[in-house]
């Protein structure tokens, strides 16, 4: 009852215009007229190669093919709708959305393969009883596995290219996500190797990503040969030594999620140590959303991070729940009463038909700033999964006393 006053605080704070009422329960209502208004938006644009919708382009919905690394965001989206209403027409939406993903098993280019099929066939397999996606999954976890050195104790992020060919063996901290689908495989065939590759990434991430106040940096570049650390930069913050806001959130819920896969204290540690410095961030523990970085030069006259307030909310629920610590708690719903105002969260047949404004992608690249993003859609409706267990869970436990 607490999060819903001040979730029905916030909307007063912020204004009244929209169709929503504050309620989690409205929000979700909302949601779904929005997805359903998306999907019209988007089936007339669609040809054979390019159907999942990435974001807004010159306020143009920009779809993009199976090989991009957000293409399983959106299929999730409807997952996500199809958990939290139960309506059998989501799932069927869904599929249309994941199963094109199928090919993309096999692609062994970059890191990503974890958010493309992790992000789709994961939820695909907790709803639909089909022994192909399970198949499909495992060599999916194959395939990143392949991406692994021994040596260096990391999955390689990228391959060489023009942007990226003055790193040997480059590693980013987006990295720590994929190690949920290495997570799944191994507890569902019982080998072992896909836990031992997630689990030495993530040891190997921790010891070199992050700074004294566990701040992370972006891209660690090691050498293939001797596992040595060359270089400690970044590809999409405002410096080398700046904390780009997403990945510090990419950070928080890596660990967090690892500690659930594994039950290995050191990844709570390192959980509880990033989120810790996320509260000592400006306005974070009052729900603020970030800059794109916490360090950028311009601020306030900087861009938001919606995806980034999103993953960090997601992050806290579950943290709360190892730590029963309050400001973790109060911390993501803050975040999430925030991200459902009118000032990110878009009127009905609006924004393309995304749910979140104010997102940025790549903002030293000039991409995707101040946009909509289906990867904050995807971590926003996460939270919203998230704070309903914690209310459910609150309201039963009044109901023993």
């Amino acid at each position: 009852m607490k999060y819903l006053i001040t979730i029905c605080i916030c909307i007063i704070l912020f204004g009244c215009n929209n169709q929503y009422s504050g309620n989690i329960n409205d929000v979700v209502k909302y949601s779904e007229k929005q997805l359903e208004f998306a999907l019209k938006k988007i089936e007339p644009l669609q040809h054979e190669v390019k159907i999942f919708p990435r974001t807004l382009e010159n306020e143009k919905i920009k779809l993009v093919s199976s090989k991009d690394w957000t293409s399983g965001f959106f299929g999730g989206n409807l997952w996500m709708m199809y958990e939290l209403t139960g309506k059998n027409e989501w799932k069927k939406c869904a599929l249309e959305y994941t199963l094109p993903l199928e090919k993309e098993q096999w692609n062994a280019n970059d890191h990503d393969i974890g958010f493309k099929m992790y992000c789709s066939f994961g939820h695909a397999i907790k709803n639909v009883d089909n022994p192909e996606y399970r198949e499909i999954l495992i060599q999916s976890a194959k395939t990143l596995s392949t991406r692994y050195n021994p040596v260096v104790g990391c999955i390689r992020s990228w391959n060489s290219n023009p942007k990226t060919a003055h790193w040997k063996y480059p590693v980013i901290i987006d990295n720590m996500m994929n190690l949920e689908l290495l997570m799944w495989a191994a507890k569902e065939t019982g080998n072992e190797s896909f836990k031992e590759i997630a689990v030495k990434h993530a040891q190997t991430t921790a010891a070199n990503h992050f700074r004294d106040d566990f701040s992370c940096y972006h891209v660690i570049d090691y050498d293939p040969e001797t596992g040595e650390v060359l270089n400690k930069n970044t590809h999409q913050g405002a410096a080398d030594d700046s904390d780009w806001a997403r990945g510090q959130a990419w950070a928080v819920y890596g660990y967090t999620m690892m500690y659930r896969e594994t039950g290995m204290e050191e990844f709570l540690d390192m959980a509880i140590n990033i989120a810790d410095f996320l509260l000592t961030v400006d306005g974070m523990k009052d729900g603020k959303v970030p800059y794109w970085d916490f360090k950028a030069p311009n601020i306030p006259n900087e861009p938001y991070d919606a995806s980034a307030a999103a993953v960090i909310s997601s992050a806290l629920f579950e943290l709360y729940e190892y730590t029963n610590n309050k400001a973790y708690l109060n911390t993501a719903q803050n975040l999430l009463a925030t991200l459902i105002t009118p000032k990110f969260f878009a009127k009905t047949g609006k924004n393309g038909g995304f749910l979140l404004k104010h997102s940025t992608g790549s903002k030293p690249y000039d991409s995707e700033v101040d946009v909509p993003l289906n990867y904050a859609d995807y971590y926003f409706l996460e939270s919203i999964i998230k704070s309903k267990k914690y209310e459910e869970n609150q309201n039963l436990a009044l109901s023993k006393e």
